[in-house]
């Protein structure tokens, strides 16, 4: 590529970037909630661009790439966060929030290995993205490998690669993630769930910084960041013998833990008013909630985590009427009204058995635990136990699904 085509890329980048910033002002300007919050949203919005712009001026560069957005994010003010091309989870003023921005910017342009915790939907392969992009390695390949969603014959091939012949069906030699991640990071997801075996090479390829692909002999050297993470407890896991305790020791270099949205509830409504602009803009709706299902939104503890509150928000923008403006819990479309009843019920927006748990002298944390089982049992039963099925009506994925029905010691034969 020559340098006028590195110019017009640089322009086109910068133009998109642009565009999408003055798309959120707008949406911002046309979203829910009082004139002086819509314009507190905006004023933030057009405070975090001019920072990004101005940081251009000052390093006198003619490009506008991703680690430069990143680089330039980390140095603004409190405010929406948004990294370019992440999604809207790093959105959030929180005391929570702010210390993950915090630990972002210290470990973006260091080289450590970071194990990032959390429940599931709170934004863990984000924040590993922000880090990527904010270092020195963001020029060079992100790579991601969701390690549960690999049976264990392949994943050995998926991390190293393999070579032709290596097994039935390997018709061509193939790099793993490691040898496509080198020079820049391997997020390796869900790292709780690979094997032992499994275990005993990646523990190798973290020490010697090398490996061989399945198959072969030669030794292949890379560099390569590796983030991790998880939802399980790795520590109970390795007092049981489920996992190694020198990988521990190896990945748990940095952790960070990430909140659960019910820590961070005064995020919820700047949250909200993103996805609605995002899915709005993405369907050509205008679509805005009422006063009293915002409410009901902002008090709800999401166990699904901010990627629940986008599925809700999402389908409330696609299911409404066309042409229906304003969304009131009186006009839910009918196939949400049961999810939005639950929801009620949880907030103690309506008189039952919550509400009763609560005024008996239950504590919040069992009476929500409690709501949160039956729902899940009620879900079960009513798709005859096929847990795909439960998660899609629940909004939550089906890893959810089983490590609830771990949690709260549910299975089949309840029914």
């Amino acid at each position: 590529m020559d340098a006028r085509e590195q110019v017009r890329d640089s322009l086109r980048a910068f133009l998109t970037d642009e565009c999408a910033a003055l798309e959120a002002i707008a949406g911002a300007l046309a979203g829910p909630g009082g004139e002086q919050q819509r314009l507190d949203l905006v004023k933030q919005l057009i405070r975090d661009r001019l920072l990004v712009v101005k940081s251009k001026l000052v390093q006198g560069k003619g490009g506008l790439d991703e680690a430069d957005m990143a680089g330039a994010a980390a140095e603004r003010v409190p405010g929406e966060h948004l990294y370019r091309g992440l999604h809207a989870s790093l959105v959030g003023q929180s005391e929570a929030m702010q210390q993950v921005y915090r630990e972002i910017k210290r470990l973006s342009y260091s080289q450590a290995t970071v194990l990032l915790r959390g429940e599931s939907g709170t934004g863990k392969e984000l924040v590993a993205k922000a880090i990527h992009l904010g270092g020195e390695r963001a020029k060079k390949p992100f790579v991601r490998l969701h390690c549960a969603a690999v049976t264990e014959t392949l994943l050995e091939s998926e991390l190293f690669g393999h070579e032709r012949g290596a097994f039935t069906g390997a018709v061509a030699q193939r790099k793993g993630k490691f040898e496509q991640a080198d020079g820049g990071t391997l997020f390796l997801d869900e790292i709780g769930d690979i094997p032992l075996a499994t275990q005993v090479k990646l523990l190798r390829v973290l020490q010697e910084k090398g490996f061989e692909r399945v198959g072969g002999s030669r030794f292949l050297s890379v560099d390569v960041r590796v983030i991790s993470a998880t939802h399980r407890d790795l520590e109970a896991m390795v007092r049981a013998g489920s996992f190694r305790e020198d990988l521990y020791y190896r990945l748990n270099v940095v952790p960070i833990t990430l909140p659960p949205l019910r820590e961070r509830a005064g995020d919820i409504p700047l949250l909200i008013e993103h996805f609605l602009s995002r899915f709005n803009r993405e369907n050509r709706r205008q679509v805005r909630l009422g006063r009293d299902l915002l409410t009901l939104m902002s008090r709800y503890h999401w166990p699904g985590n901010v990627r629940e509150l986008q599925n809700c928000v999402e389908r409330l923008v696609v299911m409404v009427e066309p042409g229906q403006g304003l969304v009131t819990f009186d006009t839910i479309p009918p196939s949400l009204r049961g999810y939005f009843s639950d929801m009620r019920q949880v907030t103690g927006g309506s008189l039952g058995r919550a509400g009763k748990d609560w005024a008996g002298g239950q504590s919040l944390g069992e009476s929500l635990q409690e709501i949160e089982r039956r729902r899940l049992l009620t879900s079960l039963e009513r798709v005859g136990w096929v847990q795909a099925k439960a998660a899609r009506a629940l909004g939550l994925t089906p890893r959810q699904v089983a490590y609830k029905m771990k949690k709260y010691g549910i299975s089949e034969r309840e029914a």
